[in-house]
Order: structure tokens, then C-alpha cells, then sequence
């Protein structure tokens, strides 16, 4: 029995002559009562193979059934293809229908839909080219992650995704419990007694892998964790998931400094990688989404990441002859609009920022002598905004404990990550990077829902 070979093998190095065995599904059919010319996809390639089908080889009924949608194992002997749009074609030989498809009712027919018309029917909208071309790329970029930092030796750590603690202290978090709702225990305060609840406390959906992630790179030396997070953030926005996947490294030994190159080489791999592995889908990206999109990334590769203080960049910002939507001052937290400003217009490159104030940021960084900042550091991408965002953290178990009772963090859901700072600290940092951020980036996509499978947002957990 003939193997089957994929299409982009089969374009990629045409054995002309030869007989092949191809299966996937239509895209398109065209053609006359004796000659049918059928375009094949089978999700290897953006590429469609052309499928010559004529009624002295093939059933009239038969392909009167092949329509668009449908998925067809063809045989037959690769060709030379006339046409200018291919090299090769396919003159089938046998043809075998697999799956019929509804020619009045199939929604993905032969013109243009919107991105919110596919997203309501996002089981079928793999099949179209703009989608294929992107969760291949997502696919490249989640190997190149763990390329990455196998090559660095890093270890791979897989953290909580129900957990007891909030990572990021803003309290939007998803509860996971087995109580029945409808009958909710109480204790003697009159507030939910999680005693007779699965864990016998009180569990969330994680935020973040990170405090988690610190106990490993406090052993193992440099770790990274890749998976997903949850924000029950009320936020309909083109940038905001309520499921979404992190990559977040943690490093023993890293300062500040060696955070901020960690994660420029980091995201300049990724975007390497994609030229490199992805051409043929970033080609298609960037005819028919962006076409700016190879430029952009080239951009990013070719330019050092600027570094200035969240101080400078609120005196550029507030120096700039522009009227904000959100208001600029020191002690305010940066708005998208002020980060592309930074990135697009003042400096024309990527930028990080770093020194936070403390209180816009998290209780986990480390304070700087002017008891005023943190080491904080955003990198801040054209477009995105920010992309990734990270810290030396807080070492230091005296000024850790105060900080987490100036915030009113429960001791008793961080006792744990208190006690790495009693028993055999270390100098640390860290970073999170948006997996979805990343992706928009990479394909041009301006909806953060479209570089997802199934997106979960507000009012819509379908699929």
C-alpha cells in the first residue's frame, strides 16, 4: 500500500513522475464537465496542491460530491503543472471521499470573512489560510521556548495551576471549589467554611508560575516554566484574555542587568526563529494582514533594546507635545499609548524600562536604596506595548515580610516563600513573557483572540 506524503513535503522536493498518495481537504473546485481542478490542503503548508481529476479516470458522480470542505484521499502520478501558480500538479488516478461536505450550509465557502465571523465558528477556522498560517507559528514559537532554554540549560519545571496564593496580589482570580452552591457552608462569622472543600481551603486558578518557580531556581539554578494562567479580569479588549499561557524563567545569581539581557536575546531567538522557520506563513501574514510584518520584526532584530528608568520616561512623556487619553506623572503606572509613544516615536526601537515606583508594582521586588523604586524592568515592544514584564526579586527576608504586611498579604498563604529567604538566600531575578502577546507580535494579528484556539473572554467560554 502507497504511503501517504504530506503537501509540503511534496512541494518542497517534487519527485516528478512519480506516484503519490495525497489527503486533505478541499479548498477549492473549478472546472468543466470532463475536467475538474481541485486545490488540497492538509494544514502541512500555507500551499495548496492542484488536483487534475477528469471523468475518464474519475467517477461524474463521485466528484459532483467533492465540494469545498470536504476531505479526499487522492492518488496519482505527479506532474509538471502548466499553470504559473504551481510547479506540480497531481493527475489523480483514484479518488477516495472521506467526508462529504454540505455545499449550502459549509460557512467557510470561497470569499472573505471577518475575524469575528470566524471566531464564532472557531472549530472550522483552522481550515482557512490566515489561521493555519498562525497556529503553525504558534507552534514553532512553543519549540522554539523550550529550544531555547535547553540549549542555555535551563530545567523545565511545570508549577501549580490550582494554587492557594496570588502571585500578583490584584486579587482577579478564578475559584475552584466542589461546595455546592446552592448550599454554601458558613462558619460562625458568617463566611464560607472551606474546611469540607476539596483542598480544605480556599483555591484559585494561578495567575503565575512564579513564586513557584523561585523555589526551583533556588535549588536547580535556572528554571522556566511554560503553561497556562488566569485573570478574572473584566476586560474586553483586543489584548486581554481571561486564559491565557506564560513563559517565565527564574535565575539564581541574576541581577537586574542579567535579567534585561536574558530577555532581549530571549525574544530576539524567537523572532530569528520565526524568519527562519516560518517564512512561507509570515510571506502570507504579510501580504494579506500586515504588510509591515517582516519589516517590524527585522526592526526588532537589528536594534539594541534602549534602557532607561521609568523616571526618564515620564519626563520624555511629559515633555512630549501630546495630548494624552491617560494622564502622565511620576507614580502613575504607563499606559499603552505612552509605551508605543517610547518605542515608535522617541526612540524607534524596542525599550526596557526599569525602577518602577514600589506601589504600582509587586511586594516580590527588590527595593532599591532610595526606598522609593523597585527593580522592575517592562520590555516594551512597537505595536504591543508591553510584552515582558520582570524583576531582580526581593531577597532579603526583613524587607520581604514588611512588604507583605504594609500590602495586608495573608502570611499564611506565603509562609513557603518566606522561608527560601531564611534558609540559604539568594540574589535571584525572573520575567514573564505573554505567550499570546508574543504570537500577536510574530503573525500581525491585532485581536489577542485570534492567536488563541479557543479564546475565553468575558461572557464567552464556546468551543
Amino acid at each position: 500500500m502507497m504511503k501517504r506524503i504530506k503537501v509540503k513535503e511534496l512541494l518542497s522536493s517534487p519527485d516528478v513522475g512519480k506516484n503519490v498518495l495525497v489527503k486533505g481537504w478541499v479548498r477549492t473546485k473549478r472546472g468543466s464537465r470532463n475536467i475538474v481542478f481541485i486545490a488540497l490542503n492538509d494544514g502541512s503548508t500555507i500551499n495548496n496542491v492542484q488536483i487534475v481529476a477528469e471523468t475518464s479516470y474519475i467517477d461524474e458522480n463521485l466528484l459532483r460530491d467533492i465540494t469545498t470542505g470536504a476531505c479526499i484521499a487522492v492518488s496519482g502520478k505527479l506532474i509538471k503543472s502548466p499553470g504559473q501558480e504551481q510547479n506540480v500538479e497531481i493527475k489523480a488516478e483514484k479518488i477516495d471521499l472521506y467526508g462529504k461536505s454540505d455545499a449550502e450550509t459549509y460557512p467557510l465557502q470561497k470569499k472573505g470573512h471577518s475575524m469575528e465571523f470566524l471566531r464564532e465558528h472557531a472549530h472550522l477556522r483552522f481550515r482557512t489560510n490566515t489561521f493555519g498560517a498562525v497556529f503553525r507559528i504558534r507552534h514553532a514559537m512553543a519549540f522554539a521556548i523550550h529550544k531555547y532554554f535547553n540549549d542555555k540549560g535551563f530545567y523545565y519545571l511545570h508549577t501549580p495551576v490550582i494554587t492557594g496564593s496570588d502571585a500578583e496580589g490584584a486579587g482577579e482570580m478564578f475559584r475552584v471549589t466542589t461546595l455546592d452552591l446552592q448550599n454554601l457552608p458558613k462558619n460562625n462569622n458568617g463566611e464560607i467554611d472551606y474546611n469540607n472543600d476539596f483542598f480544605g481551603k480556599e483555591t484559585k486558578l494561578t495567575v503565575s508560575g512564579q513564586l513557584e518557580g523561585e523555589l526551583g531556581a533556588l535549588a536547580l539554578g535556572e528554571i522556566y516554566t511554560f503553561g497556562p494562567t488566569f485573570r478574572a479580569e473584566n476586560s474586553n479588549t483586543p489584548r486581554h484574555l481571561a486564559e491565557f499561557w506564560m513563559i517565565e524563567p527564574e535565575m539564581a545569581f541574576y541581577d537586574i542587568k542579567d535579567n534585561m539581557d536574558l530577555a532581549e536575546d530571549f525574544v530576539k531567538y524567537l523572532i530569528r526563529y520565526a524568519l527562519e522557520n516560518s517564512r512561507d506563513d509570515l510571506v502570507f501574514l504579510n501580504k494579506m494582514i500586515d504588510n509591515g510584518l517582516i519589516d517590524k520584526l527585522k526592526f526588532v532584530l537589528e536594534n539594541e533594546f534602549a534602557r532607561n528608568t521609568y523616571t526618564e520616561a515620564v519626563e520624555i512623556l511629559t515633555a512630549a507635545d501630546r495630548k494624552w487619553e491617560y494622564p502622565v506623572g511620576w507614580g502613575r503606572d504607563l499606559q499603552a499609548e505612552h509605551e508605543r509613544y517610547l518605542v515608535e516615536e522617541h526612540f524607534k526601537r524596542p525599550v526596557i524600562i526599569t525602577d518602577y515606583p514600589k506601589e504600582i508594582k509587586a511586594f516580590y521586588m527588590k527595593q532599591n536604596d532610595d526606598g522609593k523604586t523597585v527593580k522592575a524592568m517592562d520590555v516594551l515592544f512597537p505595536a504591543i506595548g508591553e510584552i515582558i514584564g520582570g524583576s531582580q526579586r526581593e531577597e532579603n527576608y526583613e524587607k520581604l515580610y514588611n512588604r507583605i504586611k504594609e500590602l495586608n498579604i495573608p502570611e499564611k498563604d506565603l509562609w513557603w516563600y518566606l522561608e527560601t529567604r531564611k534558609f540559604g538566600t539568594a540574589p535571584h531575578s525572573g520575567f514573564g513573557l505573554g505567550f499570546e502577546r508574543m504570537i500577536q507580535f510574530v503573525t500581525g494579528m491585532s485581536n489577542i483572540r485570534d492567536v488563541i484556539p479557543f479564546p475565553r473572554t468575558p461572557k464567552n467560554a464556546e468551543f
